[in-house]
């Protein structure tokens, strides 16, 4: 029956990777090899465990996060934030690019909208960087792995979801994200600086003539594109921090926020409006139909005695804690080359973290230490979908060759992120137990 459980799983993935919807299929595989192992009366504990999730509250900040981001996608905080840090950053070697990972890392803690980033910078920046003479790899490298730190800098979506399947406060979780997430901007920073001195031709100074836009009140455009989105990332993530409000809660907040914002640039109309509520509709339906699909699968898993048979097999691996852990985080690398973020985190991690704690390991750690690894399957190829995203929005000359090339080197910033998280966990925990104490717990 054990075996039966990791074929099922095995299957799975076949269909997954030939292109059948994710949420059905995980239902019809759970009842296909369910109803002969076990009967149909097995699935009487189903709709419990359907109805706990629909009234799960944390879950409830998914849909309020995601119209907060939809809205400030269409407020044109991007563009005034992309135009702004194009002169602010741009008369330095390899400035543009700067200018793009600082928004990227701006835009990731208010949108986290990984496809809507890409795509805006794409529009925006590339053409701009093409024009100035800068590398294509290096372009669109930077591009796609600035519009993927929505994934890990909070409010992100993925950290609310897997809180609540690895068992994580999400305020704890999103102040564990905060660190890892400055680190990995840091790493590209450091990197575009490193790459541009070394090889200037990839990223040559711009010519005054070609820099657009009046630079003599730049202080003053720096201010007016800044604060009121860093305002809205205090209120929403200092709220949280601090205990004065529950996740679910400054989401709400931080959607009435982004309305405000939105009025401000005059970007409050109906069709937006419209517009962002289908979006958010059409989000939460998919995240939750996974969850549906992944609860029924499963159900059927532990049913058969899977998660047994692969709790053995991790932990009779050599080196225990540290065994586990390199595995875990192998597979889960390896099945972002294939699989999207939600799949890994609704199918794989409900797996792996009853492991994790029954080795010891903190979960807090290990859910942070999942989300960076997690934000490199945007980017990883064949399949990151920041890869396709980019592709579309960037002009014909661009090649798909030419964006794998350019994300090589961010993907390996990140994978020497992951490394530092997993050798000094301080840097993930120190934030979360630093907000424990100023709290008084």
């Amino acid at each position: 029956m054990e075996l039966l459980a990791l074929f099922m799983f095995a299957v799975l993935v076949v269909l997954l990777l030939l292109g059948y919807p994710v949420a059905f299929t995980l239902g019809a595989v759970a009842l296909l090899f369910g109803i002969p192992a076990m009967g149909l009366e097995f699935f009487d504990l189903l709709p419990l465990r359907i109805w706990g999730v629909m009234t799960n509250f944390t879950l409830l900040a998914v849909p309020l996060f995601v119209f907060m981001g939809v809205i400030l996608e269409k407020s044109g905080l991007a563009e005034d934030l992309l135009e702004t840090m194009g002169l602010f950053f741009g008369r330095l070697r390899g400035g543009l690019a700067l200018s793009v990972v600082v928004v990227g890392g701006l835009l990731a803690a208010t949108t986290g909208v990984v496809g809507a980033t890409v795509v805006t910078m794409g529009v925006i920046s590339l053409p701009a960087m093409l024009k100035h003479g800068y590398q294509p790899e290096l372009s669109t490298g930077t591009i796609s792995a600035a519009g993927t730190l929505g994934q890990l800098i909070p409010p992100s979506i993925i950290l609310v979801l897997l809180g609540d399947v690895v068992g994580v406060p999400v305020g704890q979780l999103f102040a564990g994200a905060v660190v890892p997430g400055l680190l990995i901007i840091g790493g590209f920073v450091l990197f575009i600086i490193i790459y541009a001195a070394f090889k200037p031709e990839t990223a040559p100074l711009p010519d005054a003539a070609l820099m657009r836009g009046d630079t003599s009140r730049l202080g003053l455009r720096v201010v007016k594109s800044l604060l009121p989105p860093l305002a809205l990332v205090f209120a929403v993530l200092g709220s949280i921090f601090f205990g004065v409000a529950s996740p679910t809660e400054s989401a709400g907040f931080g959607a009435v926020g982004a309305m405000v914002l939105a009025a401000l640039h005059r970007r409050l109309d109906w069709q937006n409006l419209r517009e962002a509520v289908r979006s958010t509709l059409r989000m939460t339906s998919m995240v939750f139909m996974i969850l549906v699909g992944a609860t029924a699968f499963g159900l059927v898993f532990r049913g058969m005695g899977g998660d047994g048979l692969v709790h053995e097999i991790m932990t009779g691996l050599p080196g225990e804690q540290w065994g586990f852990l390199a595995v875990s985080m192998a597979v889960i690398f390896v099945l972002g080359f294939f699989l999207d973020f939600l799949e890994i985190c609704f199918i794989v991690v409900p797996i792996l973290a009853p492991i994790a704690a029954s080795l010891g390991l903190d979960l807090l750690w290990f859910a942070v230490l999942i989300a960076a690894n997690l934000q490199t399957s945007f980017l990883t190829p064949p399949f990151g979908f920041s890869l396709f995203y980019l592709k579309a929005a960037a002009p014909e000359s661009i090649s798909i060759g030419q964006i794998y090339r350019g994300v090589i080197p961010f993907i390996a910033v990140q994978a020497g992120v992951l490394i530092l998280l997993v050798v000094f966990p301080k840097l993930t925990l120190w934030l979360p137990e630093l907000m424990d104490r100023l709290q008084g717990f």
